[in-house]
């Protein structure tokens, strides 16, 4: 049975007061949420996070994680390391990733492999710019990502977290509606369906808020939200999950 999930990015957002917060509502509040919940937070706050959450419902992960396990490679951040700090999760090929840092459909599926041997879960985050939509590419681009993923894990598909991230929607107010939403996301299915993963969850990323949660949610093949902005108020990213 697909896992109902809905997990937190805060991006390059917090600070220790903030986030003391933050978590200390989250961890309060999580039992009585309709999903299961987790929060990406900041490398140097993993810490925090496992010291606030380790004791709640509330899962913890990172934002990226190096496709290689150890060596001279300054700045990146091992999956081995992340598992020491408790991280359930990692975001990979977030759209931010694959734009501003020039991350290539193979990086992320190194990362995603990665990430599992140290048995992490990878959410792997798929995604069209608003200029491939216009021309007609989302299917293509949106399976070619996922495909480069599926290469990489092989049997283990069915272990990775999914994500469609429309890019045109990241940030910017703008919301695939949801039967664009459902559209990509029973496609990105029969995809995961051949690959024995039918049991693996997709995420809709994208500007989700409370607003327009229940009615993404409401889709047969959307198990809940990879939330940006609206994660890092407790009140707002509570509704979303109970939407």
């Amino acid at each position: 049975m697909r896992e109902k999930l809905v997990v937190g990015n805060w991006k390059m957002h917090g600070g220790l007061e903030s986030n003391a917060a933050l978590l200390d509502r989250l961890a309060a509040a999580a039992a009585l949420a309709k999903r299961p919940l987790g929060v990406c937070v900041p490398f140097p706050y993993l810490a925090q996070a496992q010291a606030k959450l380790s004791r709640s419902n509330v899962a913890w992960g990172a934002q990226d994680v190096s496709p290689h396990s150890s060596g001279a490679y300054t700045g990146d951040v091992a999956a081995s390391m992340l598992a020491e700090f408790g991280c359930r999760y990692v975001i990979v090929g977030h759209s931010e990733r694959r734009h501003g840092h020039g991350e290539a459909d193979a990086v992320v599926g190194a990362k995603a492999r990665a990430a599992l041997a140290a048995g992490v879960t990878p959410i792997a985050c798929v995604g069209e710019t608003l200029d491939e939509r216009d021309a007609g590419s989302t299917e293509a681009v949106v399976l070619r990502q996922l495909d480069a993923v599926l290469g990489a894990v092989a049997s283990d598909a069915k272990r990775v977290v999914y994500a469609y991230e429309p890019v045109w929607a990241i940030g910017t107010g703008r919301t695939a509606t949801p039967e664009q939403a459902q559209a990509v996301h029973a496609r990105i299915r029969q995809v995961l369906s051949r690959a024995g993963a039918d049991a693996a969850t997709v995420l809709y990323g994208g500007s989700v808020k409370a607003s327009n949660a229940a009615a993404l949610f409401a889709m047969p093949d959307i198990d809940g939200g990879l939330v940006g902005g609206a994660s890092l108020d407790a009140d707002e990213f509570l509704a979303i999950a109970n939407a």
